[in-house]
């Protein structure tokens, strides 16, 4: 902690100072790919855990109310927050929370909105507090450990979203066979199009290297692109349709009531007991957004401009305020989306630019900007206020394609997952560069353990998430710091000699190698 607004005058200072080259750095070919990509990247997620949304409330919020706020919030937190790179969204660990809210309301007998919007307005509060007292100072005590458990299950949670899609379209006995067929061959394509020319910017190919960096810019947008036509075409040619984005026909809340929730239909003891799910809540809120903007600022995206933990707080605080009279879904910092973007933003150099096949490319930095996240959710809300039959025509299959996209490309870099791989590979496979590798002198049985009780960590995430301690989940989230600090510790204590020795922990969980 600091004293009162020390860290926000700080952020303050930085925010002013850059936010002229911020719009300026905005203006770019790659700033429109990371948008073409990005609107269906963010898009389909509000709308998939809008719909999840209005079914754990019962219709009490839903599909619009998750939209609008995605594309309000986010234009807001573009325009206004420390680092304009992080994109805000739902995210499946507060979609837990607020069903446990629910089950908590209909338990105590009292109305549902009334108590998540006292709810929100404590854990606004509370997050305001952290602000001013500079407390995201905390992410110092975090490591590359919380960090990849948390991205892992964000990951997970968004390919397991996409499959159990698919799934559905062959289990179902609604759907003909044909049309689950082709929702499948719909879905890869997205991705291995999208992957394929993702390719093309790190590979000895035919071509100019610019030609190829443009189709490397836009592979998401293609890959989705080519799946739509896809189904455009098989419909006309053969009449199988698909499901598309279940879009609301009409603007306005789900349940029909008004815009602003009557905070006052709540009886005076529940508004302070309300004080209690508040708590955890904003632990939820505070790390979910402290672990992403970590990872966003990462050494690896080689940024520039600053990282603002403080003024993103505060901007949190005060759209949860908003969002909570608004009945709208709690939205934080979203992991993958954020990731996807700072990757679609990235500008390469070879290592060795005259060796084109041994040489690898490497992230020389990042085009930081502010128009790239404002555009992505203006066009969500024009979308859905002007264009919604539009949206109808993209199947849903190609977003479940886009989602495993997005779920497989935030992996990549995540040094928990590619140990994991690599535990299972033939050792000489292994880059011998990786923290892990033999060279660096850390034991395998290290590695393993190490990786063993990150994977033991995202098991009990992933158990509690949707089940009546999913209310929990924020204490668990926060306890994944002293895990990691309590390991050597641990070590000792079952006579396990220098299986978790500081050393090799240190080497493991360094933010950069």
């Amino acid at each position: 902690a600091e004293p009162a607004f020390r860290g926000l005058r700080r952020d303050l200072r930085t925010f002013a100072s850059t936010y002229g080259s911020h719009l300026r750095d905005g203006c770019s070919v790659k700033v429109l790919s990371a948008v073409c990509f990005l609107v269906f990247g963010c898009l389909a997620p509000a709308v998939g855990f809008g719909s999840l949304c209005g079914s754990v409330t019962e219709g009490a919020m839903g599909t619009m109310e998750m939209v609008l706020g995605t594309s309000v919030t986010g234009m807001a937190y573009a325009l206004l927050a420390g680092q304009p790179l992080t994109i805000v969204g739902s995210t499946g660990p507060v979609l837990a929370f607020i069903s446990a809210l629910y089950r908590m309301a209909k338990a105590a007998e009292v109305p549902f909105l009334p108590l998540y919007a006292w709810t929100g307005l404590w854990a606004s509060a509370i997050l305001a507090v952290c602000a001013v007292f500079s407390l995201s100072n905390a992410v110092e005590f975090l490591s590359r450990f919380t960090d990849d458990i948390f991205a892992n299950l964000i990951s997970f949670i968004f390919i397991y979203e996409a499959c159990r899609g698919l799934a559905g379209l062959v289990r179902s006995p609604q759907v003909p066979a044909e049309q689950a067929l082709l929702g499948i061959l719909l879905a890869l394509m997205t991705v291995s199009v999208a992957r394929t020319l993702q390719g093309l910017r790190g590979g000895c190919f035919p071509g100019s290297r610019g030609a190829r960096e443009l189709l490397a810019e836009f592979a998401p947008t293609i890959g989705l692109g080519c799946a739509v036509a896809a189904a455009v075409a098989a419909k006309r040619r053969w009449g199988v349709r698909l499901g598309s984005l279940a879009i609301p026909a009409q603007l306005r809340p789900s349940s029909g009531r008004p815009w602003l929730v009557d905070l006052w239909a709540l009886p005076v003891w529940a508004r302070f007991a309300a004080l209690a799910p508040a708590s955890m809540v904003s632990v939820l809120l505070f790390f979910d957004q402290n672990i992403t903007t970590r990872i966003v600022n990462g050494n690896g995206n080689k940024l520039t401009k600053g990282k603002g933990y403080h003024l993103d707080m505060l901007v949190l605080s005060l759209a949860t305020a908003a969002q909570s009279l608004l009945g709208f879904p709690w939205l934080c910092a979203a992991t993958v989306r954020s990731v996807n973007h700072v990757k679609a933003l990235h500008e390469y150099e070879r290592a060795h630019p005259g060796l084109l096949t041994s040489s690898k490319l490497e992230v020389c930095g990042t085009r930081e900007n502010r128009l790239s996240g404002f555009l992505i959710h203006a066009l969500i809300g024009a979308t859905v206020v002007w264009f919604r039959p539009l949206l109808r025509s993209v199947p849903n299959a190609a977003l479940s394609g886009l989602f495993l996209y997005l779920g497989l490309s935030a992996l990549k870099g995540n040094q928990m997952w590619e140990r994991a791989v690599s535990l299972v590979s033939d050792p000489a496979l292994d880059d011998p560069n990786t923290p892990w590798a033999p060279k660096q002198g850390v034991p395998r049985t290290t590695t393993l353990a190490f990786t063993a009780v990150q994977f033991l960590c995202l098991a009990l995430l992933v158990g509690i998430k949707d089940t009546e301690l999913g209310v929990l989940f924020p204490v668990v989230v926060a306890g994944l710091a002293p895990v990691r600090l309590a390991l050597p510790a641990l070590g000792r204590r079952l006579g396990l000699g220098s299986l978790f020795d500081e050393s090799f922990l240190a080497t493991l969980d360094a933010d950069e190698f």
